[in-house]
This record gives C-alpha cells, sequence and structure tokens, in this order.
C-alpha cells in the first residue's frame, strides 16, 4: 500500500503513452486506460512492465459516468489508493460552427470536460495521502481554431473545472493543474480535416523554430506532478513555443 499509483487516461497512444511510460521510469504503478485501441493499451502496459512496474488496464469511456465509477473501482480494488490522474482522454467533432449537431456538442462536452469533474471526483476518494491531477488542454480553448467550436469550448470549461478544482481540493493536499499545448503531430491529429495547414503553420511560424514535440508536453506534465511544482495551483501552462504570442 506504499507503492505509487497513477493513471493516465486514453494512454493507448500519443502524450498519454508517453505520459504513462515516464510515470513508469519515475517508479509508478499505472493504470492504463483506454476506449477503443486495446492493441495500443496492451503495447503500452507491455512496455510499463519491461520497465518492472505494474500496469492494470482498464477499458472505459470517460464520458459515461457509470463507466468511470466502474473504472475507480476497478483501480481501489486493485491498488487501493491513487496519488496522480492525468487527465489525457480526449475526443471531439471537428465541423463548422454552423453544421454541428446537439450529439456532436454532448458526444465532445462529455469526454473532454464532464469526465473531468466526474473523474475528479473519484480519484480524491482514492488520494488519502494529497495527490496531483493534470488535464491536457489546447490552445483553441483560447484561440479561434478552425472547425474546433465544440473541442475549442470543451478544452475552455475544462481549464476553468481546473481552477476550481484547484481551490475546493487543496485541503485535501490535491494539487490541479493543466498544461495546454500547441500544434503536434499525434495520431489524434490525423482526425483534424485541415492536419496539413496546422503542421505547416506550426513549423513556419513557431518562434522557438521547431514544433513542439510530444516530450515537450511530457516534461511540462511531469514538472507539475513534481514537488518543485507545490505552489503552481488551477494554471493552465502554455507549452507552444510561443506561437499564441503572435496572435
Amino acid at each position: 500500500m506504499t507503492q505509487k499509483v497513477a493513471l493516465v487516461t486514453g494512454s493507448s497512444r500519443g502524450i498519454g503513452k508517453a505520459t504513462a511510460i515516464r510515470l513508469a521510469k519515475e517508479g509508478y504503478d499505472l493504470v492504463i486506460n483506454y476506449a477503443r485501441s486495446k492493441k495500443g493499451a496492451l503495447e503500452t502496459a507491455a512496455e510499463i512492465e519491461a520497465l518492472g512496474r505494474k500496469a492494470l488496464i482498464v477499458k472505459a469511456n470517460v464520458g459515461d459516468v457509470e463507466k468511470i465509477k466502474l473504472l475507480f473501482e476497478t483501480i481501489k480494488n486493485e491498488y487501493g489508493r491513487l496519488d496522480v490522474f492525468v487527465n489525457n482522454a480526449a475526443s471531439g467533432v471537428q465541423r463548422p460552427l454552423m453544421e454541428l449537431e446537439e450529439s456532436h456538442w454532448d458526444w465532445t462536452m462529455n469526454i473532454n470536460s464532464k469526465a473531468l469533474l466526474f473523474c475528479a471526483q473519484e480519484a480524491a476518494k482514492l488520494m488519502d495521502q494529497g495527490g496531483k491531477i493534470v488535464s491536457i488542454s489546447s490552445l483553441g480553448s483560447i484561440r479561434y481554431l478552425k472547425n474546433y467550436t465544440v473541442v475549442g469550448v470543451s478544452k475552455a470549461a475544462l481549464e476553468a473545472l481546473t481552477r476550481y478544482l484547484a481551490v475546493e481540493l487543496a485541503d485535501r493536499n490535491i494539487i490541479v493543474n493543466a498544461v495546454s499545448g500547441g500544434a503536434v503531430d499525434t495520431e489524434a491529429l490525423k482526425s483534424f480535416p485541415n492536419r496539413e495547414e496546422l503542421l505547416n503553420e506550426a513549423k513556419e511560424k513557431t518562434p522557438a523554430g521547431r514544433m513542439v514535440e510530444i516530450d515537450d508536453m511530457v516534461n511540462t506534465i511531469m514538472f507539475l506532478l513534481s514537488e518543485q511544482s507545490s505552489m503552481i495551483r488551477g494554471q493552465t501552462i502554455i507549452v507552444d513555443g510561443g506561437i499564441s504570442l503572435l496572435v
């Protein structure tokens, strides 16, 4: 019961997978969550186990509150505790504003926003010794991005929730923050209808001289999970190489 445990939602690929592996290298046992890619989840778990750490795989759509409860019940039964929750799972409909339907709104808001609230509630119950919660946001929360209306709004809600959670969970010694990234060339970006446009803009315009990479995001996540950041609360740290400064 002294071994530290971390949950990373959506950890079958991309930033979630890289974060889970980095946490394993730091000595955490992991909960690998996925909704569709079982193969990716198994691959992530295998890499973690090769590092000598435990990896519990749990399939759950975090946009469904009942599935969230089952996810955390499984964690409680297997590990009995939770120290870190990285709220990484995301989805969303990418369409022009006038083409959005109610189902698109509900799907995107449930996974990207509602999930944080109800996962955080359950995570807090398992963080008896305190803990850290870090969510992944994007620049669409504060800037206009083409076809990104409902996703951007859902990420803005996530950042607002981060502030509220940071205050209301502080007395439990739970620290809550978020990381917002510029365009990162991950599997998730392939769902963007204007993917090439986004990538080309990031390559050409980022003041830092290169695009944001997965490791840039993971490094910031790990900093927020460390003791060095204990007085950073309710903040969204932007990792974009300075591109948002040009707007």
